[in-house]
């Protein structure tokens, strides 16, 4: 699930990139360039103007995603009950369902939830929902021992978040507040762009972190080593008239000024970065971002420093990432400390945490449930051993919350916990089982047309009767589905899975898991993980559209960004050596008939030889260019907007010969 709201790029990560800022046109215009503090206020306007059903629930959907952006989930959710009431369809349910989720109104979400499977054809698709839900309902009813949280005294009608300690009772944290530097407002939150701040704990005095590393750029999400001499952070940017991305840069402290920051080596290009965190031997660098070669979403990476530079990068794994978003780490030993919005939360995101044990494992996540966590977002965990504490006060720190205004500033506040001794608990004897579990489920993709794959996609249901081949190691296992679509195994551990499923008139899929870095945990002895294999059903003749998949102007090469949606394209012809498939290009309206025929067959010829040096032979692979003759939206070429347009600028394959 994407962040629910965003303060800029680098805060949440949640967008592909943060967007230069156009002339806007309307509200719509404005939502789309994710400028979404002018949008509220221009679709706001618009909305009692609509002339027709249809067009109020569109700009009621769109009005309720941008107070979504700003972090207003009350406003947002009384609008996306108007879209769905006005016709927006499941797109408004669902959206519906989960801010009621995170105003923690969690009997109303989950009759939502349920009404949302129904609709869809698919009650599987918000069953881990529901139970969490369930779940957080119940954590909410418990009153904490340990913890207890209250804002900080100096938070501002902006965002405060990510503190990262200092020295002398000092933090650094990110806030948008009106010091920040630069005379622009940054159209996406309405507020100033964000830098990097100083606070004394003691006074509450704030000042500017540092002039020279604070830009008209967006700076944020601070780490330091050990003796405060090397600074690791974000900063967003890009060349005029381009998206700006994130990137991870660092600065060293000679003693009387910050250097300039430089950007680590191993950064590409068109890719979110931020969140550094450092290991306390200053060697290991903990991040987040969106590679198309993590887990999906938001993933946690590490980088080994060596004599030369930072190394490339490696992917944490499964048991703490997921297809969700992970981001803001932050370690304390061999502790993890990280924010997820797909673990069992409470809303949106929520703090968890994991430990290396003596093999170097990680053990399984542990959600540190309320009052640290909340159905607002809640991250940037820290601890501060500097702290002065009380005498039953085992441990002080900071976080990040945009829960209610009631309990702080109503946008991200920062908070200061307090971890007691809890009282004593009668101590049993157990004889721990460790054990390893795999819940598996083969769906199949619900669309809105049922014979239309090119149509929205509403969900997923379970699958009938497919078969699942199972091989790790030397061993295999097979299991046939039934209506439910499930099947599970115990798993080994350290051991390697992929997962082969079939069904006739579907074309083969896989999956992989892998229990290496899964450690034993007593306080979790058994672990249960799930596996998900959707498959496609084989549609004849019917273009699907390829997801990001795009060209440079006037070029028809294949960019580094579309190569994993045509490396997955590649490795689906190998699972279906009997299917033959023609790639086709689209253009939009703009520039002559003949230029746009022509630039689309090269295009597409372009895609079918990539495929071909991924070893796919030629015999079964045809391009097809179609210039502008096939439009998806069918607007009059001078009114088309910027979504139409790409909708008509499109890369899609046809299965031409099945099984």
């Amino acid at each position: 699930m994407k962040k629910l709201y965003a303060l800029f790029c680098f805060a949440i990560l949640a967008i592909a990139a943060c967007n230069y800022t156009q002339k806007v046109k309307d509200g719509s215009f404005a939502h789309d360039r994710k400028q979404y503090a002018v949008a509220v206020d221009l679709l706001k306007k618009e909305h009692p103007k609509a002339k027709t059903r249809a067009e109020k629930g569109k700009l009621a959907y769109l009005l309720a995603e941008s107070y979504l952006e700003l972090g207003k989930p009350a406003s947002a959710s009384d609008w996306f009950k108007k879209a769905y009431d006005d016709g927006y369809g499941p797109d408004a349910l669902r959206q519906y369902a989960f801010t009621l989720k995170q105003l923690e109104q969690y009997d109303e979400a989950i009759k939502q939830f349920k009404e949302l499977g129904i609709e869809i054809g698919s009650p599987y698709e918000y069953k881990r929902e529901i139970s969490a839900c369930q779940t957080a309902k119940t954590w909410k009813q418990e009153k904490s021992k340990a913890y207890s949280a209250t804002p900080l005294p100096f938070n501002s009608p902006g965002a405060d978040y990510a503190p990262a300690i200092l020295k002398d009772g000092k933090i650094v944290f990110t806030s948008d507040r009106q010091a920040a530097k630069g005379d622009d407002k940054y159209n996406w939150t309405g507020n100033e762009f964000a830098d990097l701040f100083t606070a004394d704990l003691s006074t509450s005095d704030v000042q500017p972190f540092d002039n020279q590393l604070n830009t008209e750029s967006n700076e944020g999400t601070a780490v330091f080593n050990k003796d405060r001499s090397e600074l690791f952070f974000t900063r967003c940017f890009g060349e005029k008239k381009e998206d700006n991305f994130c990137q991870i840069m660092s600065s060293k402290f000679d003693g009387s000024a910050w250097s300039a920051p430089t950007a680590l080596p191993f950064q590409q290009k068109g890719v979110n970065y931020g969140h550094p965190a450092l290991s306390a031997d200053g060697k290991t660098l903990y991040f987040s971002c969106n590679s198309k070669d993590g887990w999906g979403g938001y993933d946690l990476w590490t980088s080994e420093r060596t004599a030369e530079a930072w190394a490339e990068p490696k992917l944490l794994g499964r048991s703490i990432n997921t297809l969700g978003n992970e981001k803001f780490p932050w370690l304390d030993g061999d502790t993890l400390y990280f924010a997820s919005d797909y673990h069992p939360g409470m809303g949106g995101l929520d703090i968890f945490k994991t430990y290396k044990n003596a093999a170097g494992a990680w053990s399984s996540v542990q959600n540190l449930r309320p009052p640290l966590n909340s159905g607002s977002d809640d991250f940037g965990y820290v601890i501060d051993y500097q702290a002065k504490k009380g005498q039953d006060v085992l441990q002080v720190g900071y976080f990040t919350s945009n829960r209610p205004v009631e309990s702080g500033g109503g946008n991200d506040d920062l908070y200061r916990f307090e971890r007691r001794i809890p009282p004593p608990e009668p101590v049993k004897p157990v004889v721990v089982d460790y054990k390893l579990k795999l819940e598996g489920y083969v769906l199949e993709k619900i669309f809105a047309e049922a014979d239309n794959p090119d149509t929205k996609l509403l969900g997923r249901k379970p699958l009938n009767g497919a078969v699942v081949e199972v091989k790790f190691g030397k061993e295999k296992k097979k299991f046939t589905v039934a209506e439910d679509g499930f099947f599970s195994m115990d798993l080994a551990e350290n051991t390697d899975y992929q997962f082969i499923a079939t069904k006739n008139n579907y074309l083969t899929g896989e999956a992989f898991f892998s229990t290496k870095g899964i450690g034993k945990d007593p306080a979790n002895p058994v672990q249960t993980f799930e596996v998900e294999i959707v498959l496609d059903k084989i549609f004849l003749n019917k273009e699907i559209v390829l997801e990001d998949i795009y060209y440079d102007f006037d070029k028809w090469d294949i960019r580094t960004d579309a190569m994993p949606t045509l490396n997955a394209l590649a490795r689906n012809l190998e699972l279906n050596p009997s299917i033959r498939i023609q790639l086709s290009s689209h253009t939009d309206c703009r520039g002559n008939d003949g230029y746009n025929a022509e630039l689309s067959q090269r295009r597409a010829q372009s895609a079918v030889d990539y495929l071909v040096s991924k070893g796919i032979s030629v015999e079964r692979l045809s391009a097809k260019g179609f210039g502008e003759s096939l439009p998806k939206a069918t607007c009059v070429c001078a009114r088309c907007t910027e979504e139409e347009h790409q909708l008509n600028r499109r890369t899609g394959f046809t299965i031409v010969e099945g099984l």
